[in-house]
């Protein structure tokens, strides 16, 4: 041991030899008593954590103190950190020996860009383990009273983003969307609810099909707008909706206002 290093060249040495791991890992859709207890135990013995916009603070408080917090949040039309820094991000970290936690909203594996940062660390050759997340196509409908399955309603269920993929070539075929489901869960779709309630209409969809907006679902500012496909645009607009919001589309809409039952958040 060099005497001006003292033991931090000895940790710095320790690190060096150790091998980093990346977790992927869903911190749910807001509400933090959904968060998983994989995800709680993995949390806890965190060095780096590279976190998203819409993670809750107190599950953010389950950090240790001392580790590294990196935030990667991204805006609607703005993204602060680009994806391809993240992964950069995250493949550097793991080098260091770290053992990271990638942390995003809902599920990492379902519109999360989980799938690209796992194929970036496999060509890398660095571990990692996906920890699912309570996804907020399912918990935030639930909390809105809303089923996405019913026998006297729906036997099927489409998931689908609002926006454009990647390069914005590959815009979503509603047409195509509107017939392929019962009912149809959209998400990051609030700044594009009128194109998709058009696009749904033109596709055959009945105009006077129950359609939900629930905004900030699962959290104590939770919002639910209902009216159908010809009117959910206008009463979104009128309910002041903003994102993050959750668009449900189907039979099953209709009885959120009957099966509401999320007051307050729980304690």
């Amino acid at each position: 041991m060099n005497g001006d290093g003292g033991s931090g060249t000895a940790k710095t040495e320790s690190e060096a030899g150790r091998k980093g791991k990346v977790f992927l890992v869903g911190a749910g859709p807001g509400d933090p008593g959904l968060l998983t207890l994989r995800a709680a135990e993995i949390l806890k013995g965190a060095e780096v954590v590279v976190y998203d916009r819409l993670v809750n603070a107190s599950i953010l408080g389950m950090v240790p103190e001392g580790a590294e917090m990196l935030y990667v949040g991204k805006m609607p039309r703005r993204h602060e950190v680009p994806q391809e820094e993240i992964t950069k991000l995250l493949i550097e970290k793991a080098r260091e020996g770290k053992v990271v936690v990638r942390l995003k909203g809902g599920d990492p594996f379902l519109f999360g860009r989980g799938g690209e940062e796992a194929e970036a660390l496999v060509s890398e050759g660095i571990d990692f383990e996906v920890v699912p997340g309570v996804t907020s196509a399912i918990a935030v409908p639930a909390y809105a009273g809303i089923p996405l399955t019913h026998r006297d309603y729906s036997s099927s269920v489409t998931i689908v983003t609002g926006h454009r993929a990647g390069d914005g070539t590959r815009s979503v075929d509603w047409g195509k969307i509107a017939r392929s489901a019962d009912t149809i869960v959209v998400l990051m779709g609030v700044e594009s609810l009128d194109a998709i309630a058009r696009g749904l209409i033109d596709g055959g969809l009945s105009p006077e099909t129950p359609a939900a907006v629930i905004e900030k679902g699962t959290t104590e500012d939770q919002k639910v707008v209902v009216g159908t496909v010809g009117t959910i645009v206008q009463r979104a607009r009128e309910g002041g909706v903003e994102p993050p919001a959750v668009i449900v589309v189907g039979g099953v809409a209709a009885l959120g206002g009957k099966l509401s039952w999320f007051k307050v958040p729980r304690r």
